[in-house]
């Protein structure tokens, strides 16, 4: 254990692959066991051997030492920042957003706005009109502009609406149309002036 204090880097080649993570050998007599839920900071990963390969090399952290059992804690994840702890700063309530369409459910539309990062935009907040589903609204793979609502770092869920920028691009156009009939309603009082001053100067 005094070899490998907690936050050491190690690197080992994997010798077995199972459904909850994998198992690294670092040198004789010591494993280490990377965690499924240590691998990644975004990806959900539903099997290890999607990602990894028996043999492989692979770089680690450790995490914890299990002195008895010879077994190191190890994390894959922890060689890099977890993004999600720049998200709320990142996305703000009310940001302006483009994503990809990643999927299709009977609740929403996810978008993906960054690698591993998704955001759900709820059928309710899809269109003004009422929408039984969001099949046809979307498809995978559409890019799509939303703005966000709400950022749950614990869940780790980006709530979005189209809805809401659809109202927002609006109201914006609406007092764009205003100011230019204002402009064009005083441009019409200033002729009227000038043809009046012309009128006065005969």
């Amino acid at each position: 254990g005094d070899k490998y204090p907690v936050g050491t880097k190690i690197e080992g080649q994997i010798k077995n692959i199972t459904d909850f993570g994998i198992f690294i050998g670092i040198e004789d007599g010591i494993d280490g066991l990377v965690h499924v839920s240590d691998i990644s900071w975004t990806r959900r990963i539903k099997h290890p051997g999607e990602i990894f390969a028996k043999g492989q090399t692979v770089q680690a952290v450790v995490l914890n030492i299990d002195a008895e059992n010879e077994r190191l804690s190890l994390g894959i994840k922890q060689l890099a920042p977890d993004p999600w702890s720049e998200i709320p700063g990142k996305y703000r309530p009310g940001t302006r957003l483009k994503g990809k369409v990643s999927s299709v459910t009977d609740f929403g539309v996810f978008l993906e706005i960054e690698e591993g990062i998704e955001g759900l935009v709820h059928v309710s907040e899809l269109s003004h009109e009422k929408l039984a589903t969001p099949k046809g609204f979307a498809n995978v793979g559409d890019e799509l502009e939303a703005v966000v609502l709400s950022v749950d770092t614990v869940e780790r869920k980006i709530a979005l609406s189209v809805k809401s920028l659809q109202t927002a691009m609006e109201k914006a156009e609406l007092a764009a149309y205003m100011e230019s009939q204002g402009e064009a309603t005083s441009n019409l009082g200033e002729l009227l002036k000038e043809g009046l001053k012309k009128n006065g100067d005969k």
